[in-house]
Parts: C-alpha cells; sequence; structure tokens
C-alpha cells in the first residue's frame, strides 16, 4: 500500500501534462497563428522592405553603394572593432564565469551585478560617460591631449563603447552552464596532481566549447550592429569612423534612400550568416 501513493501522484502528473499538451486543434491553431502574425509583422516584413527598397533602383545602383568608398570604410571599421571587442570580452567572460561559477569569494553577487549593468543601463548613456571620462573636457581629456592621445572620436572610444554594450554576452551565457556542470570533474583532476590551467584547458574549456561558441555569436552580432553608445563616440567622422549602422543613418538622412537600404542589407547580410551559424550550434548543443 507504501508504494501505491507515489504510483497514483505519478500517474496524476502523466495525465496532467498530456491534457496540457493535447490541446484541441481550434486552440494550437489559434496559438500557431497569432505567433506567425507577430513574426511576419516584426521581422519578416521589416527585411522584405530592407531587400525591396534596396533593389528599387536596380543592380548598378545597389553595387555602387556597397563598392563606395565610405561604405567600405564603415565595413573595415564594423569588422576591425568587432574584430578586437569580440576577443576581449570572450577572455573576460571565461574569466569572470569561471570565478563565479566555481568559487566562493567575497562580492560575487556584486560582480554578477556588474556583468548585468549594460542590460539594464541605454547604450547612449555608456556611450556619454566615455565622452564625460575621456572627451577634450572629459576628467583626463586633457592629459590625454597634453600627450597627443585620441581616444573619443577615434578607433579607441568606439572598442571600448562596444565592449560596454557586449561584455555580459559570453559570461551570461557560460555562467549557468558552468554552475550546473559543478565542480566535480575540477576536483577530481587536481587530486590527481593536475594544475590550474590543465584544470582549464583539459576539463573546463571542453565542457563548456558550444556555450562559449554560443555566447561569442551573440556578442559579435550585437557589437556589429551597435548604434547607440558608437553614435555618442564616433563623431560620425565620414570614411573614419564611421561603422555600417552610422553609415545607414548618414546616407538616410541625406535622402540617398536605395543607397541606405543596399549598406543595410549587407547588415542583414551579417545577421543571417550569424543566425546560421547560431541555429547550427544550438543543434550541436542540442545532441
Amino acid at each position: 500500500m507504501a508504494g501505491t501513493v507515489p504510483l497514483r501522484a505519478g500517474r496524476s502528473q502523466t495525465a496532467a501534462s498530456s491534457a496540457a499538451v493535447n490541446e484541441s486543434s481550434a486552440v494550437k491553431w489559434l496559438l500557431v497563428g497569432a505567433a506567425g502574425l507577430v513574426l511576419l509583422w516584426l521581422i519578416v516584413l521589416p527585411l522584405s522592405i530592407v531587400l525591396t527598397e534596396a533593389l528599387k533602383q536596380g543592380w548598378n545602383v545597389y553595387w555602387a553603394a556597397l563598392k563606395d568608398p565610405d561604405a567600405a570604410s564603415a565595413l573595415r571599421m564594423t569588422l576591425l572593432v568587432a574584430g578586437i571587442s569580440v576577443p576581449l570580452n570572450t577572455l573576460f567572460g571565461v574569466v569572470a564565469a569561471w570565478a563565479i561559477a566555481k568559487f566562493k569569494f567575497r562580492g560575487k553577487g556584486m560582480l554578477i551585478t556588474l556583468i548585468d549593468l549594460p542590460f539594464a543601463v541605454s547604450p547612449v548613456i555608456g556611450g556619454l560617460v566615455y565622452v564625460l571620462v575621456f572627451g577634450a573636457h572629459g576628467w583626463f581629456g586633457p592629459w590625454l591631449d597634453a600627450h597627443d592621445i585620441k581616444i573619443v572620436f577615434a578607433v579607441p572610444g568606439i572598442v571600448l563603447a562596444t565592449m560596454f554594450v557586449t561584455f555580459p554576452f559570453v559570461a551570461r551565457e557560460l555562467i549557468p552552464l558552468m554552475e550546473d556542470q559543478g565542480t566535480q570533474e575540477e576536483e577530481a583532476a587536481l587530486t590527481l596532481g593536475a594544475k590550474g590551467l590543465q584544470i582549464f584547458f583539459r576539463v573546463t574549456l571542453p565542457n563548456i566549447k558550444w556555450g562559449l561558441l554560443y555566447g561569442i555569436i551573440l556578442c559579435n552580432a550585437r557589437a556589429m550592429g551597435e548604434f547607440g553608445a558608437v553614435s555618442v563616440v564616433s563623431g560620425h567622422i565620414r570614411g573614419e569612423t564611421n561603422t555600417l549602422p552610422l553609415h545607414v543613418e548618414i546616407l538616410y538622412n541625406e535622402y540617398q534612400f536605395s543607397a541606405s537600404f543596399a549598406v543595410a542589407s549587407l547588415l542583414l547580410l551579417l545577421a543571417l550568416v550569424t543566425m546560421l551559424i547560431k541555429s547550427w550550434l544550438q543543434r550541436k548543443t542540442s545532441h
């Protein structure tokens, strides 16, 4: 008799789960239709408009906009900033996640709060902070000017602003994964005589590689598409400090609509490549 209670409880839970899943066809189609309409309105329609407007005046205008020296400079700047900020944020994210998930220390809660700070602060405010600190009239502005060091309205400022808005992505992807894995394998390696870096590269890193790659993909996507913080610190110097999102804004404000949508389609292409890699990593992770 004692074993019948858990059995009945298990059956009731199974029945409840089946009832929750086996809804009527009308409810299923209603939910699927609502989700499809939202995706159509918020994603498919805007993307189709970008492609339509980009090709509205023909392929010659489209290729001319992409071959423009300012567009090429903006593309190089976007790739350069992403190529610097993403590896640095990856290193920070791995170290922060390893410390938070595997060790106990004072200030852990404060560290987690600081990692989440860019999610709560507007990117424009983040860029403005760097202007107030490193600008001509900022805290370090006179000293930087005296030593001929340019941060704001130059590549270093753009990199710093991009790093500010993107550094949570890798850490936030790895922290729950590493906490779920626990420390048993690391402790076993330690008892066998492995050192700190040996434990990380031979035990920890293989266990988190797919989550790490997933975080890198998200970080890179945000780095290439960042607008607010970069807009504040770049100075909008054409051909020098503009990234692709800023170049799209300049073209649109100059009423060069087809050219602006052509450059926007290039960003769209980079986003689609990112999403394909993300989907592939999701399948690998699920397996």
